[in-house]
């Protein structure tokens, strides 16, 4: 694939080994099926996953039961599609009828994000977020969403995310993958899905009156980690989510 990053990435003083996502842990949401039944296992992407600089930064994460990753995918082509994560949704929160929710910064690269929230098994809205270095992307919650790097350069991201879960792949795996595949002559339908309504484009939810700034590493959170509850308790923060939900279907 060329360019491939490191498996080890320097955090703070610590260096971390990456999670390898390969191309046949992923053969269920591969549009390509002809690539695919010639294609020989490779590595897709590296997950830096519970990284920290300190260790008391650490302890600060964890009290909040937060979890900070990083996410590294190289440029490429799965057959005529672009290279994608897994996709998934997020579990409801205990006791609410809302899902946790995620936050994403591009560091490197530039990346497509694909949102899609389904009510009774069926799609309602499909959003599009193109993002270039330092934006952020708040995934609101109830969208199951995949990544996507549609460019030629790698891609870096990192996420806050809550750390009491599992993230839900079985969904977007049983459809063979998103509700559109992004292949090299632009954005198909799955047919596995029903129904899917068109594509809308959002801008990345760069919102400073909540501590998010365009190119403000956001890492720098742990020194005010007050501002990810969100993440943790979204059915608390109907304000934020209005703010993004208001372009959404």
């Amino acid at each position: 694939m060329g360019n491939e990053p490191k498996l080890k990435l320097k955090f703070g003083d610590v260096d971390r080994i990456a999670d390898i996502r390969m191309l046949h842990n992923m053969d269920d949401v591969i549009y390509d099926k002809i690539w695919l039944g010639t294609a020989d296992n490779f590595e897709l992407y590296y997950m830096y996953r519970d990284m920290y600089k300190t260790k008391a930064e650490s302890n600060i994460i964890k009290k909040h039961n937060l979890r900070y990753d990083i996410t590294v995918i190289p440029p490429g082509m799965l057959g005529c599609e672009y290279m994608k994560t897994a996709g998934h949704y997020h579990p409801k929160v205990p006791g609410t009828d809302i899902s946790y929710t995620e936050v994403y910064q591009v560091l490197e690269g530039e990346a497509t994000y694909l949102l899609q929230k389904t009510d009774g098994g069926k799609v309602t809205d499909v959003v599009v977020i193109k993002a270039q270095a330092g934006d952020n992307v708040i995934i609101p919650p109830d969208y199951g969403h995949i990544t996507i790097n549609a460019s030629d350069k790698a891609l870096k991201m990192a996420n806050w995310v809550c750390g009491d879960f599992a993230s839900v792949y079985e969904p977007i795996k049983e459809l063979a993958g998103g509700a559109y595949y992004l292949l090299d002559t632009g954005f198909i339908k799955n047919p596995k899905y029903n129904d899917v309504p068109p594509i809308r484009y959002l801008e990345p939810t760069n919102y400073p009156e909540f501590g998010f700034v365009k190119g403000e590493d956001m890492y720098g959170f742990v020194d005010d980690i007050e501002k990810l509850k969100f993440l943790t308790m979204p059915q608390d923060f109907s304000h934020l989510f209005q703010k993004i939900l208001k372009n959404i279907g």
